[in-house]
């Protein structure tokens, strides 16, 4: 009995070596598919984007200010959709950056815990609301109200969406500020409350510093992401590329003419067709320097307790 109970932990010991030893195999497989899926699309556009550079002038897709694929004798100049994209982040940040951060003070600092328990999720449902649903509160009650107030907005305008895209990214800045100010130890906030500092001083020249890199942080990922939007401005901002800087007219952002030729209105292997690489890798690229910006930061700025 006792060699056969001998026998069945040496098999035991067994299995589970065998298991140890497959578990980092099958993570590193599901790690690299993420890894794959990268180098795949990368792929996709850098020779999707030489094949429309074969077709159309380099210096006049970056140096041409009128876009408009769709003629019969069509100009690529990526500065109109590249300064619709900029309307829509601006708005949207000088909107969400403030109001997100005074959020999170409040939640991090002067909000009693039942009070924190129940904003807290109720500002987080805002970021599991689909885009398209943002979008139609855009065009049919935003912009109405927005008209009451300002005769002259069109129907397609730059503040709409980008009110709209700033309430879609004002979860992340509220809830990663949050974090980074509960990430600063209480025993920096006694230091200072035993100098005779109040609550007001405590929270701006002490709390506040230390947690830049994650609030600054926080501001560059939820811009990162506002560029990234598609839904809301292809309902609420329009399709006309235009180089104007007025907010109030019709525009076309990177990500409303890629959801507007992928939608049938280019045939397959025209310029127009490949002129949607050459914007999609445009917009990869912002997004990515965007991403580097955030992780320098953090890192440049992060603090040591």
């Amino acid at each position: 009995m006792k060699e056969l109970n001998i026998q069945q932990q040496i098999e035991r010991k067994k299995r589970s070596k065998t298991f140890e030893k497959a578990v980092p195999i099958v993570l590193f497989s599901i790690t690299i598919v993420s890894v794959l899926t990268t180098i795949g699309i990368l792929y996709t556009l850098i020779s999707e984007t030489i094949h429309f550079f074969s077709r159309v002038s380099l210096i006049e897709f970056f140096t041409s200010d009128t876009w408009n694929a769709f003629s019969s004798d069509p100009t690529f100049g990526i500065f109109p959709l590249i300064l619709g994209t900029f309307k829509i982040v601006l708005i949207a940040t000088i909107f969400a950056v403030p109001t997100g951060v005074f959020a999170a003070i409040y939640l991090s600092e002067y909000a009693p815990s039942s009070v924190r328990k129940v904003l807290k999720p109720t500002l987080e449902v805002l970021a599991g609301i689909p885009t398209v649903v943002y979008g139609a509160f855009a065009i049919t009650f935003v912009t109405p109200t927005l008209q009451a107030i300002l005769p002259s907005l069109g129907h397609f305008n730059a503040i709409s969406p980008g009110l709209v895209v700033g309430l879609m990214i004002l979860p992340m800045i509220t809830s990663l500020t949050d974090d980074a100010m509960a990430n600063v130890p209480n025993t920096i906030r006694e230091g200072s409350y035993g100098l005779g500092a109040t609550q007001l001083e405590t929270v701006f020249k002490v709390v506040l510093p230390a947690a830049l890199s994650g609030i600054v942080a926080s501001i560059v990922l939820a811009t990162s992401r506002a560029i990234g939007e598609t839904m809301i401005v292809s309902i609420a901002a329009g399709s006309t590329p235009n180089s104007s800087f007025n907010l109030f007219e019709s525009l076309q952002t990177m990500t409303g003419f890629i959801v507007q030729v992928t939608s049938g209105d280019a045939a397959f292997g025209s310029d127009v067709y490949y002129s949607l690489y050459a914007v999609g890798i445009t917009l990869f690229v912002l997004t990515l320097i965007m991403n580097m910006l955030s992780v320098w930061i953090t890192k440049r700025f992060k603090e040591e307790y």
